[in-house]
Formats: structure tokens, sequence, C-alpha cells
């Protein structure tokens, strides 16, 4: 590994500072579990990492009526144990609890999953379908970004040069609401995923007032499967239902063959991984 300068800002606006000053010769670092890896092997050089560690908004996670806060340099450890977490936002917890080992996940943070956009990254699929925000900070102040937007392309997001994933917002989930992450990986632990989904529903009135469906590793980026998302919505949550939408989920996946699955075993899994987080979301939802 090369040698580097390691900048360690207390403060938002003197990370931004040292961000603009050293422009691409900077990396931001929060857990470095992908990052570190990545420079020992040579795939990045940067001339000054930035460790967001020492800055206090970043390291915030707070529950209130309206949503959880989680800042970007939380580890997934943290919220893999964190009670609110695991009671509301039940498959943020899980996916957490999936992230490498206990090692790795004391470490390994949600922004550094998210930023390294992965398509296999295992904390993306239950934001988007909590319908969580990022909160961007850069130069020109903050800016919010539905999750549904912030992938555009493999190790890549929406985030300027200059700019940091400063927190997460994820709103309530509100009564009568369930959720649940499944991914398949060859090995128990220390892999990354095959395929992975997250589904959220909310029920009222004896119907599905709101479906979302998350999909991760059958594309270059993160996805929902809104098709699927719509035939549930406004209905009763059948196992009719279920199946249709798991149906409906495999005709979004855009899957790759690869070394650890061909694209039709992806697709598959993409039929059971959302016919079984459905009725486990059915069931946490009070069904």
């Amino acid at each position: 590994m090369r040698r580097f300068e390691l900048a360690l800002p207390r403060s938002v606006d003197e990370a931004l500072r040292v961000l603009s000053d050293r422009g691409s010769d900077a990396k931001l670092l929060a857990g470095g579990t992908d990052l570190l890896p990545q420079m020992k092997n040579g795939l990045l050089k940067p001339a000054c990492v930035i460790d967001l560690s020492g800055v206090a908004s970043a390291r915030a996670l707070q529950a209130d009526a309206r949503g959880l806060r989680i800042g970007a340099a939380v580890a997934a450890r943290t919220l893999e144990r964190d009670a609110t977490a695991r009671a509301t936002y039940t498959s943020l917890a899980e996916s957490g609890a999936l992230v490498g080992s206990v090692q790795v996940r004391n470490l390994a943070t949600l922004g550094g999953n998210l930023c390294n956009a992965a398509p296999s990254a295992d904390m993306a699929p239950p934001l988007l379908a909590l319908d969580a925000e990022a909160v961007i900070v850069g130069p020109k102040g903050e800016r919010r970004v539905p999750f549904a937007d912030f992938f555009v392309g493999v190790h890549r997001t929406v985030l300027a040069p200059d700019e940091i994933l400063l927190e997460i917002v994820v709103p309530a989930p509100g009564p009568r609401s369930g959720g649940n992450y499944l991914r398949h990986t060859p090995r128990r632990e220390l892999d990354i995923a095959v395929v992975g989904v997250a589904s959220q529903l909310t029920l009222s009135n004896g119907v599905c007032s709101k479906a979302r469906i998350a999909l991760a590793a059958v594309a270059p980026v993160p996805l929902r499967a809104r098709a699927a998302e719509q035939a549930l919505e406004g209905k009763p949550v059948t196992a009719e239902a279920i199946e249709r939408a798991a149906e409906l989920a495999v005709g979004v996946a855009k899957p790759i063959s690869d070394q650890r699955g061909s694209a039709d075993y992806r697709r598959h899994l993409v039929r059971v991984l959302t016919r079984r987080t459905l009725r486990t979301a059915l069931a946490r939802a009070g069904a």
C-alpha cells in the first residue's frame, strides 16, 4: 500500500474544506472495510484519506415519531443491535447483521456500504423499500436524494467529487407495517449476495395500502420492482397476490451469469426470495 496523508476533521465544515482543498487526490473513509482493501490491492491510490469518524453528526443514530436518522459513519453492528431498528426498521437491522463477520460489522458503516455502490450491497434494498433519503452536503449546501435515485451505476452514485453523504433519513413506516430482508449466498458469512430482496408492506382496512420490493445483485444498481408493488397495493395480500408479485419482480431483474450463478438461477432466486420476504412482511404487519 502506498503512503498517504490522513486527515481527521472534527466537523462537517472541516471535512468539506479538506475535500475541496485536496480534490481528486482525496478519498473519504468511514469504516474502511471497502476502501482499505481497494487501496491495498492498488485499485485506489489516494494521496489523502479523510476519516469521518471524528464528525459527531456522521456517527449519530436518532429516532423519533417522524423516523430514523442514521449518520453515514454508524456501524452495521450498531444497526444490527439497535432496539428501535430491530423493532420498527427490521429489514435494515437484518441487512446490517449480514455484512461480513462480527469483526467486520464493528467497523463497516452504512455510508461506506452505500457509497461503495456495489450491485450486491446488502444495506441498499431495505433503504429503497423504506423510502429512505440520502442527506448530502457540499459547498453549495445540503440536498436530499431518494435512494431510488442514489445509485447510477456499478460503484457510482450521485455524489459529486466535493460532496459527502452525511446521513440517511428513514421515514417511520407507520402502524401495521412490516418488512424483511433476505439474501442468498453460497456461504453463511463473509460472502456477497447472489441475490438480495427486501419487502415492506403496510396494511389498512384489510388491504395493502403500500408495498415496496427492492432487489440487489440482479442489475448494475439496486432497484425497485415497481410493477410488483402496484400489483399488491389496494388489494388483500393473498397467497395468489404474493405469487403474482414474485413473478412480476422477476420481470424487472436483469441479472448476468458469472461464476457465482447463472442469470436463470438468479431469476429463480428473485422469485423465491420475493415470495418469502412478502410472507414475512405480511406476518410482521399483523395480518
